[in-house]
């Protein structure tokens, strides 16, 4: 629905923006509380962030509305995700797509479609680098909810300054952390290389890794905290774990479920909204980890009740698929056709 939305965004004349100064003079900060389907807290800043351009012919935006248009012919859209998670934008893409069907989230369905000591019992991981099983052993030596997880994704990169900026953020916390760094993390370099002295202020207190199975850690006792870059995977592995996050978006959908989760679901907080700088983020690590009052524990406490909502939703979403594989892949009808061409 976030990109669906470029189109009266244009037809409002607001996208594409007249000068690239729109960027940074507040322009922004609009708010856009009218939008089909989207929360009332939007503004422009939060949808994806293709519409970031002056180019009427932009390819990523023009791509993007396009895909979603062209769904509406499809047999069926597949949607990592749950009702009572995203009710008012699963109710508007029902409005115009025949049939959205909600199977998540993804790893609470995979545990119960795929039994542990089954045929397809091996096939524990998906991602795209080598996990590193230190990591969870590494956690079952802490204390419960005494850990910041920090993991910025699988393709997402930064500058060497904002690598340096988190370095010291999370050395100055004063916390336990768990900090996935990938080897190409910093644009433009195959390896990253962390400041000079981080790992003498930081001895004791944190394991840096290139990769770890993140649905096991993010379900560990001892993760407290999970800084993200708000991908939509990530964001939902959390929220089915319980464990509230702090939100740094890059690009895309990003900023749009970085919005959800601070204003509309109330599990995390931003971590500033230019910048990083290395204050902010020890400040707000150390704010989200008090869960004796404040922000931390107001977030502790929506994050456990979506775990809640999450565990819930598992039967639902186990009824949908199978569902989708009788009335639609195993139809033999030209709807199996129409999904498979817009797939």
């Amino acid at each position: 629905m976030g990109y669906r939305n470029f189109r009266p965004l244009i037809d409002r004349g607001i996208i594409p923006l007249k000068d690239e100064d729109q960027l940074t003079n507040g322009f922004m900060d609009m708010p856009v509380d009218w939008a089909p389907g989207m929360s009332r807290h939007m503004r422009l800043k939060d949808f994806p962030s293709f519409l970031r351009t002056t180019d009427p012919n932009d390819v990523l935006l023009t791509f993007q509305l396009h895909e979603v248009e062209r769904s509406e012919s499809a047999a069926a859209v597949i949607v990592n995700s749950f009702d009572e998670l995203e009710r008012p934008a699963l109710d508007a893409m029902r409005a115009i797509i025949p049939a959205v069907d909600t199977i998540g989230p993804l790893a609470s369905v995979a545990e119960q479609a795929v039994p542990a000591g089954g045929p397809l019992g091996a096939v524990s991981s998906c991602g795209l680098w080598r996990e590193d099983p230190a990591c969870v052993a590494w956690l079952d030596g802490r204390e419960p909810r005494s850990v910041v997880y920090v993991n910025y994704g699988s393709v997402t990169v930064m500058s060497g300054e904002e690598l340096a900026e988190f370095s010291w953020g999370l050395a100055g916390s004063g916390h336990d952390f768990l900090w996935v760094v990938r080897p190409d993390v910093v644009r433009g370099t195959a390896s990253a290389a962390l400041p000079p002295g981080f790992a003498e202020a930081a001895r004791g207190r944190g394991l840096v890794a290139s990769w770890c199975d993140q649905e096991a850690v993010l379900r560990h006792e001892a993760v407290a905290l999970f800084l993200t870059h708000s991908g939509w995977n990530s964001t939902v592995e959390s929220l089915g774990a319980g464990v509230p996050m702090l939100c740094w978006p890059f690009f895309a959908e990003q900023q749009t479920n970085c919005r959800y989760a601070c204003a509309e679901w109330g599990v995390a907080a931003e971590v500033g909204g230019g910048g990083v700088r290395r204050e902010a983020v020890g400040a707000r690590i150390r704010e989200a980890m008090r869960r004796g009052d404040g922000e931390g524990r107001e977030m502790a406490r929506r994050a456990a009740a979506w775990k809640e909502a999450a565990a819930r939703a598992t039967a639902e979403s186990l009824a949908n698929l199978g569902s989708l594989i009788d009335d639609v892949l195993l139809s033999g009808t030209s709807r199996w056709r129409t999904l498979s061409l817009s797939a």
